[in-house]
């Protein structure tokens, strides 16, 4: 419960700075709705560890609380897993617009469509909740669909997480291993770093679900992939305060302001659009001045 509690708080703020203190751009939708996952399912696992405890306490009829105990646990597996696929498809669509943007960054500026996050976004979020209430409905009702529903996940699964890996290691050896070398964004970094929490954090959970839906047990310890899936979904706020207000080594700055310092539109412009070699900046910018002197 305290990290959940934690973990609402700091996707909160981020939710409510995104929402309300900056104008949306292509990215900061991804991240916007993948604070809403994170959010969520940590709200989704409270209120039942909540529920669980006063239901323990004012319950004297056991025969009817174990029933509704047992239902709700499948649920809850269910809607918890529907949270982090959601993340997985979130993290992917942001990676891979990510790595077009740096890889292909005249292409990205000039032929991306204008609403493409919120249509991705909307995508993810319909096909990854259908696909999570037809397993619902087959173990309610018949299980005869139930492997084909989980192999299809497990497909869904690994496709995107390829995709994600791929992309990351493609745009951070292009940043730093290209003919020119440039620093790694602070919205670059804290990408980078929510993928890596997310396969050491989330990926577990998804395992054993799919894993208990194919009836071959669990390969991970059940409490401790929960804890980590709640782990991974309260330590994206922290990341991103952390990459914000590190400047020089040293950590500073209120949280509103490390938030801007990672997502503002005008830092990530000037990291992606580096001037030509060998032409200063200054003096390409105080070029036609001069000129109006002479």
């Amino acid at each position: 419960m305290g990290i959940c509690v934690f973990g609402m708080v700091g996707n909160g703020i981020v939710l409510w700075f995104l929402g309300f203190q900056m104008k949306r751009n292509h990215f900061t939708i991804y991240i916007l709705n993948l604070a809403v996952a994170d959010c969520s399912l940590l709200l989704v696992y409270f209120l039942f560890l909540l529920g669980y405890f006063n239901l323990t306490i004012i319950c004297y009829n056991l025969d009817s609380f174990f029933p509704f105990f047992i239902n709700s646990i499948d649920a809850l597996w269910i809607l918890c897993n529907f949270f982090v696929l959601s993340s997985l498809g979130l993290l992917t669509a942001i990676s891979t617009e990510r790595c077009g943007s740096v890889i292909f960054p005249i292409w990205y500026r000039c032929h991306r469509p204008k609403h493409l996050s919120g249509i991705v976004s909307g995508v993810l979020w319909a096909s990854v909740g259908s696909f999570s209430f037809s397993i619902y409905t087959c173990l309610e009702f018949d299980g005869m669909y139930v492997t084909l529903f989980a192999s299809v996940g497990i497909v869904y699964s690994v496709i995107l997480s390829l995709t994600m890996l791929i992309s990351n290691v493609s745009m951070v050896m292009r940043l730093r291993c290209g003919s020119q070398r440039r620093r790694l964004g602070k919205l670059y970094v804290a990408v980078v770093l929510n993928v890596i929490f997310f396969f050491a954090f989330g990926m577990p959970f998804s395992v054993n679900a799919f894993l208990k839906l194919l009836y071959y047990g669990f390969l991970f310890h059940e409490r401790v992939t929960l804890v980590l899936a709640l782990l991974n979904s309260s330590i994206n706020p922290v990341i991103y305060f952390l990459v914000g207000s590190c400047r020089q080594r040293r950590f500073r700055g209120s949280i509103q302001v490390a938030l801007r310092r990672v997502f503002e539109e005008k830092e990530r412009s000037k990291e992606e659009s580096p001037a030509p070699e060998g032409i200063p900046m200054e003096s390409t910018a105080q070029g036609p001045a001069g000129e109006g002197e002479a």
